[in-house]
């Protein structure tokens, strides 16, 4: 998957309503289901993280440039930490409960705080696929996101190609608030796009 003002008083009105957002990731949040564990991204998942950037079935439709060598994978890694220190993004990775192999990814970022607002971001190994690994992830890290963070929505940018992304998030009650025709330039082609939307449960 890829990664309005209002008037013054009723823009105040509506933030006095909504606990503040909780963007501290340290220590880092663990979470749990019945079959996984989501933990922090380290170096140790370098490998991972390369396969992960650069298998050609998972970066089909992520529309990125691909990882090359290990060092494109440190790099990612290297960044994602310096963005959850300062609260810009937040990525899990999902691990199989009494594993240690990283076998995918799950995390917000695009964190628009003055909305409330963050985008939703997911891969795994093909051959995990299918199997509702990251159906239980998405539930954790939404149930964390609406919970924990305090956030009133979560945005998925999909390639509108790519319809197991588009049915997990439509299993998880996203809806799709836009589509955007060629608005987006890589490898020399411009693309689609659909923008996913998930409002927090009522309050």
């Amino acid at each position: 998957m890829r990664t309005r003002n209002g008037s013054d008083c009723r823009m105040a009105t509506t933030y006095m309503s909504y606990s503040a957002l909780r963007l501290v990731f340290e220590p880092f949040p663990i979470l749990r289901t019945s079959r996984l564990m989501l933990r922090k991204v380290s170096r140790i998942d370098v490998h991972e993280i390369f396969f992960l950037r650069s298998d050609p079935r998972i970066m089909k439709y992520l529309d990125k440039a691909a990882a090359h060598t290990v060092d494109d994978a440190v790099t990612f890694i290297d960044k994602i930490e310096s963005q959850e220190k300062s609260a810009e993004a937040i990525m899990w990775a999902i691990v199989m409960n009494n594993e240690e192999k990283l076998i995918g990814t799950i995390g917000f970022w695009n964190m628009t705080p003055e909305h409330y607002r963050a985008e939703i971001g997911y891969a795994l190994y093909p051959d995990k696929q299918g199997k509702g690994i990251m159906q239980e992830a998405m539930e954790a890290v939404l149930n964390y996101g609406f919970r924990v963070m305090h956030l009133h929505s979560v945005e998925a940018n999909v390639n509108p190609g790519n319809a197991g992304s588009i049915k997990l998030l439509e299993r998880n009650g996203f809806v799709r608030e836009g589509y955007y025709r060629e608005n987006y330039f890589f490898d020399g082609r411009f693309l689609d796009s659909a923008i996913y939307s998930l409002l927090a449960p009522s309050r």
